[in-house]
């Protein structure tokens, strides 16, 4: 099937005409049939008179315009300028484009949701592996277009699986190629995932030599929010790893604190006896907006960590168990797999107060990654 042939179909089907409605005075019904099929290729003249009926705009200028602009969108994708690629669809009536094969680029490169599969058959491949993509299907679309992007988005996907050894293979080989094509968003991004991904593996030296090239690319690209991410997951890794003086450091100096950060300076304070800062963390995160972490999960995890400093013999109360166990649970519902590898610690203490050693055995075994 091709493109116009779909099309057409589609926008009949939508307006509930009939075969013979829709090709009156232009064409046969049955070659309307082999039109719709991609049996027959239809001249321009019957294709123009099929399109118009259905109030669909197709000529060569819109055509070559939208073609121009799918190109245009697929570098900046490629070479991982995503903000650059949104303000240029944003600035676009990508509708007035659907008579076009072009439509197909557009809509896909919008990655908001997969196209109807049925649009499949006219696909290239280049398009199908960011249908892919969008279909969660990451490892086929690096099967059908291996390069810097593709690669990136499966080890990114590995990455919030926990998958950190596969995600460390596919970042590489994404920096690697980026590289080549010097693509250096693309390039940054790889580095970032590296470190994260050695970070959840408590690996600091391969962490930190990740974050020094990545540094210095943000630094370059003046990328103030990878200098942040940076920092920030750097100073938690730190955390996790009972360095708390040096997170602490970090985290007391943030300007404009995000309630996430607040959360681990709560954590620093309550490791080091600051008790007071601690609760005044908490009382100001309280009290902000989140885009990391669903809000009343965020509420949850601050409100964890005042249970701690308020009841020093947590450990001994039913109620803290509850209140983490059903925490922890949305935690690997609802997020990346780093996020229940940080908190993996403190169920794995009550399970030892509460002398659930087969639960804390289990438990490792769905971490297996977080001893290595």
């Amino acid at each position: 099937m091709n493109y116009r042939g779909y099309i057409i179909y589609r926008a009949r089907i939508l307006r509930s005409w009939s075969q013979a409605g829709l090709c009156k005075g232009i064409c046969t019904v049955s070659y309307l049939s082999k039109i719709e099929t991609g049996k027959a290729e239809p001249s321009e003249e019957i294709l123009r008179l099929l399109l118009e009926r259905l109030g669909l705009k197709s000529d060569a200028e819109t055509e070559k315009e939208a073609a121009a602009l799918a190109e245009r969108g697929w570098e900046l994708l490629l070479d991982g300028r995503d903000a650059e690629l949104a303000g240029l669809l944003r600035g676009t009536d990508t509708e007035r484009y659907t008579a076009v094969p072009a439509w197909l680029d557009l809509a896909l490169l919008s990655l908001k949701e997969p196209l109807d599969a049925a649009l499949e058959q006219c696909m290239d491949i280049r398009q199908l592996a960011l249908q892919r993509i969008l279909q969660g299907r990451q490892a086929e679309a690096v099967r059908l277009f291996p390069n810097a992007y593709t690669f990136l988005v499966l080890g990114i996907a590995e990455y919030n699986k926990g998958n950190y050894s596969a995600a460390v293979d596919s970042l590489q080989t994404a920096y690697d190629l980026a590289c080549r094509d010097g693509a250096v968003r693309i390039m940054l991004e790889a580095k970032l995932f590296l470190g994260n991904s050695y970070s959840n593996r408590k690996d600091l030296s391969n962490m930190e030599r990740h974050y020094r090239v990545g540094k210095r690319l943000a630094e370059d690209l003046r990328d103030e929010n990878a200098l942040w991410v940076i920092g920030y997951n750097t100073a938690s890794t730190w955390l996790e790893a009972g360095r708390y003086e040096d997170a602490y450091e970090w985290f007391s100096v943030q300007e404009r604190p995000t309630m996430m950060s607040l959360h681990k300076l709560a954590i620093c304070c309550e490791k080091t006896g600051r008790r007071e800062e601690a609760l005044c963390a908490l009382e100001r995160a309280k009290g902000m907006d989140t885009d990391e972490v669903e809000r009343s999960l965020a509420l949850q995890l601050l409100g964890l960590v005042r249970y701690r400093l308020e009841h020093p013999d947590y450990l001994s109360r039913e109620e803290y168990g509850l209140l983490l166990l059903s925490c922890f649970e949305r935690i690997r519902k609802e997020l990346p797999s780093g996020y229940a590898v940080f908190h993996l610690p403190w169920v794995l203490e009550w399970y030892k107060a509460a002398r659930q050693y087969k639960k804390a055995c289990d438990l490792l075994e769905d971490f297996p990654e977080k001893t290595l």
